[in-house]
């Protein structure tokens, strides 16, 4: 999908964004000018699968730790793992590095779930890429959800649970 087509989604959905052109970004890590200069929740994005074949968009803010084991049980899937690159370009049309919620625009057979965490879904600005890791966009959360039910994906929006990482002494 090209990123005239997606603004043009969200004319016709009434949702105002921002966007910021940007340098192509592939970890959290590497996007941390963008967040100074980004006012919202930055987020990071987890295509997943279960062990029973349904794939899964996970949607979280960038500093959170997912405990995948634990996540399986707060969105109802199975053993989760990571989905590979072909097939999230297969479903979602973009590649590593790129993996947004946006994406679920181009899923039109539903076959992938979608997850936003909670803490985004009421955010004043949530920030993700439009389909490609040179530009970031932000919109509400709540617009955020809108756009996905919208797209015929009614997100299932949950408390994402945290890894815990043991202290050593």
């Amino acid at each position: 999908m090209s990123k005239e087509r997606l603004r043009q989604a969200f004319a016709d959905l009434g949702i105002a964004w921002a966007a910021l052109e940007h340098p192509a970004v592939f970890t959290v890590e590497e996007s941390a000018a963008i967040h100074a200069v980004m006012p919202g929740a930055h987020t990071k994005n987890l295509f997943l699968k279960d062990a029973g074949g349904q794939f899964w968009l996970v949607t979280v803010d960038h500093a959170r730790r997912v405990d995948l084991k634990a996540l399986a049980g707060a969105i109802g899937a199975k053993k989760l793992s990571f989905g590979k690159a072909e097939e999230m370009e297969r479903l979602l049309g973009v590649s590593p590095g790129a993996v947004t919620p946006l994406a679920a625009i181009n899923d039109e057979t539903g076959s992938v779930r979608v997850v936003i965490d909670a803490d985004l879904t009421t955010a004043e600005q949530v920030n993700v890429h439009p389909l490609r890791n040179t530009a970031t966009v932000g919109l509400s959360g709540p617009d955020l959800l809108r756009a996905l039910a919208a797209w015929g994906h009614e997100a299932i929006v949950a408390a994402i649970p945290e890894r815990v990482i043991a202290e050593t002494s």
